[in-house]
């Protein structure tokens, strides 16, 4: 079993030198609400080339590693936007990839890693998590790179961070989309080293709320899901190998449901013209929620790779089906 630690700012600058190549810094915009007490800004990781901030991760994993681990290729367990990610940095690096994604997985994302070269491996939703807890292992050659735990993951992320405190050296909270945890971890990681006062705070969907529950328990514990259109965060239970890093980056957790969530995507399409999926508009969602939080504050908006007919839906007052 993998237990992570807090990736430190010499890893976190080393995978940032990786990625410059291949990746400019995202842009943080600011967002005009008309507030007197706060400033809100998007920390716009639609705008990588896959359309959501695990290009980083993705991307840090390969490079990071001897070309002899690569040998066989890369495997990875994904919801979407990860396998995506991966499949893209799998093809410019010259090695095959494989996908394990359940199979109600968001279909502009198994298209994408196809589209990419990459192999779609359909297992179900409780093998899936198992990978992801390393509570079991798929068989095959390639190199397993765990989406949640792996090192370079981690440090991947925090790129994120570093670029956020560079360009707002006085931010004083960040909401992140919290899935696996291992965004919330590297970005929390970068910014509280640069700048220790900064608050982070994991944003989850209240139709599966994990991070709430683990807080409130004070250990990691299982919860009840209902079906979301909102793909990329919340599931069962925090995973259990880096929640002891991860808990102690978070000042709390802010649930939304899917029908703010909604509005948040609205109001990114009309005041921005962001395209967001689910998890990337939840912490705009977050910061509406919680008019408490004062001062400047970024949103991160993690990816936009939702499918036309379910923004469609969204944008003419619905909520897609689950």
């Amino acid at each position: 079993m993998t237990v992570p630690c807090r990736p430190t700012l010499t890893e976190i600058a080393e995978a940032r030198a990786r990625l410059a190549p291949f990746l400019d810094p995202t842009p943080l915009f600011r967002l005009d609400i008309g507030s007197t007490n706060r400033r809100l800004f998007l920390k716009l990781e639609t705008l990588t080339p896959i359309g959501a901030f695990k290009f980083r991760p993705a991307l840090n994993a390969i490079l990071s590693r001897d070309r002899a681990e690569l040998r066989h290729g890369v495997a990875v367990p994904s919801s979407g936007n990860m396998a995506y990610a991966m499949a893209w940095a799998a093809r410019a690096v010259g090695v095959p990839m494989a996908a394990y994604m359940y199979r109600d997985a968001p279909a502009a994302k198994v298209d994408g890693v196809r589209a990419l070269g990459g192999e779609v491996r359909f297992v179900s939703r409780a093998t899936w998590w198992s990978y992801i807890v390393e509570a079991a292992r798929p068989e095959g050659p390639e190199l397993f790179i765990n989406p949640v735990t792996d090192p370079a993951v981690l440090a991947g992320n925090g790129t994120i961070g570093m670029e956020i405190v560079e360009a707002l050296p006085g931010v004083g909270t960040i909401l992140i989309p919290f899935g696996g945890g291992s965004m919330t971890t590297g970005v929390a990681s970068a910014a509280k080293s640069l700048r220790p006062e900064t608050r982070v705070f994991a944003v989850e969907d209240t139709s599966a709320a994990p991070v709430g529950a683990a807080l409130a328990a004070g250990a990691v514990v299982q919860v009840e899901t209902r079906p979301s259109f909102i793909k990329s965060i919340g599931g069962p239970s925090v995973v259990p190998q880096l929640w002891p890093v991860a808990s102690g980056l978070i000042e709390g957790a802010i649930a939304v449901p899917p029908e703010q969530v909604c509005e948040a995507m609205r109001l990114l399409f009309s005041k921005a013209k962001v395209v967001a999926e689910g998890a990337g508009a939840a912490a705009l969602a977050a910061a509406f929620d919680r008019q408490d939080l004062s001062g400047d504050i970024v949103c991160l908006v993690s990816g936009g790779n939702i499918g036309a007919a379910d923004f469609a839906t969204v944008l003419t007052g619905g909520i897609p089906k689950a």
